[in-house]
């Protein structure tokens, strides 16, 4: 029976999902770049919106969720969303109609390609970003969204828990950054001239959207409004706040004072963790899994990288693929029962076992964007070319790639 206020709640949570990518996302990149890339890297997320909302509707919803073959992916039998309408379909939501939950899910598929695009920021040719998100939703985000969420997938026959979307879309898109950053390589110039955040005011404006969006992202997840979305809305806030808070007590004590952009880091750390154990975990085990993943996260970005030299430019890889590893585990160390009867507990709970089953997910998804992110990148290389010419990343992506600037200034 198709539920009003669950239906509601859904519709909005669809509408939150989307002003994480465009404005949320493009504004948290485009004000870490330079003031010379900051259009090319805001229509890399602007673009995403438009190029996998129409994938999505022709074949990813299908492979991502139709009908199991070989509990490894849909089949094409839903194809431009055939055979998709206004009934629930119980094996998603059964209160809600099927094609609102096709368009909510479309949301988590449009960010989670958006996402790598920090690991390459600033230097990236734009025509071959295009066919490398394409392909890369269709070759490695669909086939592990069907593990996981989709009805007869082998992930969500092993019990992994993920609830909206930590090994999916983060750990996915996490592992795909980082190879890309190693792939393409450094930027020029990059640890010999400064590279700092052009317009710190854009990048708080596009943390404040992902935070107030992912609201829509993990408590939406409930399908429903009901219990389960006041816990994930609640655990989410927490989380958050609990990771702002430490990234920069941890920043204080390691550099002498804290910044808004690490609060703004730590934040976006503390929601990438949490997003897996948001419907699982009560709101102390929240504060916790914020503090861990701060903490974890900070050492990422602020020293590892660093030691081993890699240009992950906006530490999409240190965040989400760091970020979303942290969750997927936590959520197999603090997850209730007591919380979602359709859960699991975790180790702390009793059950020792829902750890080595979010192990066994999280080894899998890395293990297979690993492996097909690299081959893509090669591939495409061969082909088109991964880079722009050197005199082309001197001048800046928003000239050279779309002939536009975002700063004019007038006589």
């Amino acid at each position: 029976m198709i539920n009003s206020g669950d239906t509601a709640w859904v519709l909005m949570s669809t509408a939150l999902v989307m002003l994480m990518t465009a404005p949320g996302l493009a504004f948290f990149y485009g004000g870490l770049v330079r003031r010379k890339n900051v259009l090319a890297t805001m229509m890399q997320s602007f673009f995403m919106l438009c190029l996998l909302s129409i994938q999505w509707v022709l074949w990813g919803y299908s492979l991502s969720f139709g009908p199991d073959v070989g509990h490894l992916i849909g089949s094409l039998a839903w194809f431009g969303l055939n055979g998709v309408g206004m009934a629930p379909n119980p094996d998603y939501a059964a209160t809600i109609p099927h094609l609102l939950f096709a368009v909510y899910q479309m949301m988590f598929a449009v960010i989670t390609p958006a996402l790598i695009t920090g690991a390459f920021a600033e230097r990236m040719k734009f025509s071959t970003y295009v066919v490398f998100t394409l392909l890369w939703a269709t070759l490695v985000y669909d086939p592990v969204c069907h593990w996981v969420w989709g009805a007869g997938g082998w992930l969500r026959a092993e019990g992994a828990l993920d609830f909206a979307g930590g090994t999916v879309v983060h750990i996915s898109s996490g592992i795909a950054a980082l190879v890309c950053a190693l792939v393409l390589g450094k930027r020029r110039g990059y640890g010999r001239e400064p590279m700092p955040p052009h317009n710190l005011p854009l990048t708080i404006l596009g943390a404040s959207l992902l935070w107030f969006g992912w609201f829509g992202f993990n408590a939406g997840s409930a399908l429903g409004a009901n219990e389960l979305a006041v816990s994930a809305f609640i655990a989410t806030n927490t989380a958050a706040a609990s990771a702002a808070l430490t990234w920069m007590f941890v920043e204080w004590k390691a550099v002498g004072k804290p910044t808004i952009l690490g609060g703004a880091t730590g934040a976006v750390a503390g929601l990438v963790a949490i997003t897996p154990a948001a419907g699982f975990v009560s709101p102390i085990s929240a504060i916790f899994i914020g503090i861990i993943v701060a903490v974890v996260c900070y050492t990422a970005v602020a020293v590892i990288k660093l030691k081993l030299a890699y240009d992950d430019s906006l530490d999409a890889f240190g965040v989400h693929g760091v970020g979303g590893t942290v969750g997927a585990l936590a959520t197999g160390l603090f997850a209730q029962k007591i919380i979602n009867p359709a859960g699991a507990n975790g180790l702390f709970f009793g059950n020792p076992a829902q750890l080595g089953t979010q192990a066994l997910g999280v080894a899998a998804t890395i293990a297979y964007s690993i492996i097909v992110t690299f081959i893509l990148l090669k591939v495409l290389d061969l082909i088109m070319g991964l880079r722009v010419k050197d005199e082309e990343e001197v001048v800046g992506l928003d000239i050279t790639q779309h002939e536009e600037s975002a700063y004019t200034l007038l006589d």
